[in-house]
């Protein structure tokens, strides 16, 4: 069978390595071109290119799929499936409709929760106690396609966006063979989304990054665990953003106003959030400096109990 690829970021390069190392025949690669990343912004290209180019796969990067250009290109490529994974390009209907078994997409929840772009953030950020990976046929609508396959992932107590996305992108790279070698031998069941249960993991806008301190400290801790490793979430100190790396609630109680600092020690900073709750910082990041124990950048900048940080907005 071949066995068309669209994906961007390291998620979608797991599953690229896995169909590779399958056997499959893969004609073609697509990915997003290549942009300006990292604190120098030098252009670099996406992790689905650079495992292209390292097994000599022919590997495109198109800016868009709708010109009649694009579509001709691709109807001169013989596929009999395409997997699409964190692609970042929405798939007009002659795309969706070039593939001789169509296309197939690796979601990262369990539909039809989470649909769109940011379901592993959103999950944590919600406190969902499980997601997963769904294998979906592909439509016109946003991951409203039918599943083939559908394996859950608990999320577990300290995970970050990070920890929880290298655990899918392996279920998702193995169950998208697994799914393949079952369309190739005629076992694959498409089931209807259900219609009950439906919610939207929006893209991560820039401005929810700054943490409110009058939100409690469990659903901050949330925000912070899924926004890490990028972007990360950010408070500002004396009128300068610092990014929360880690933090923990604590069981302590203070009825002092949101944003105030209780106590600085060696464990952290302690800081009063919503409810009377405490949200301990662990480990922050200066503008333009590195990681550092929150103690350390106390001590450094006069941070003690009784003063505030700034309030959010």
């Amino acid at each position: 069978m071949r066995v068309g690829f669209a994906g961007t970021p390291e998620f979608a390069a797991r599953a690229l390595a896995a169909i590779q190392a399958s056997g499959y025949t893969i004609p073609l690669v697509l990915t997003q071109p290549d942009r300006p990343s990292g604190r120098g912004m030098a252009v670099t290209p996406s992790q689905v290119k650079r495992f292209a180019i390292a097994h000599a796969l022919d590997v495109r990067q198109p800016a868009s799929l709708g010109s009649d250009e694009a579509r001709r290109e691709l109807n001169a490529i013989d596929v009999d499936v395409l997997v699409v994974a964190a692609y970042g390009l929405i798939l007009p209907q002659s795309v969706l409709d070039w593939p001789r078994r169509g296309c197939i997409n690796i979601h990262a929840s369990l539909l039809p929760r989470w649909r769109g772009a940011a379901p592993i953030a959103r999950a944590i950020e919600a406190g969902d106690a499980s997601t997963g990976i769904t294998i979906m046929q592909m439509d016109a609508g946003l991951d409203t396609g039918p599943m083939l396959a559908v394996e859950p992932v608990p999320i577990a107590d300290r995970d970050t966006a990070g920890t929880l996305h290298d655990r899918l992108a392996d279920v998702g790279a193995r169950l998208i063979v697994e799914t393949l070698q079952d369309l190739e031998n005629g076992k694959v069941r498409a089931t209807p989304q259900p219609a009950a249960g439906v919610t939207y993991a929006t893209k991560i806008d820039r401005a929810e990054r700054a943490i409110d301190w009058r939100a409690p400290a469990l659903a901050i801790d949330r925000k912070i665990r899924a926004l890490s490793p990028a972007p990360g979430a950010t408070v500002s100190w004396r009128g300068a953003a610092v990014r929360i790396v880690e933090a923990i609630p604590v069981a302590a109680r203070s009825n002092e106003g949101p944003g105030t600092v209780v106590a600085v020690n060696a464990a952290g900073i302690d800081v009063v959030c919503g409810e009377n709750t405490v949200l301990r910082l662990t480990q922050l990041q200066p503008a333009a400096g590195r990681p550092m124990p929150a103690a350390a950048f106390a001590a450094g900048r006069a941070l003690a109990p009784g003063t505030r940080f700034d309030e959010a907005g």
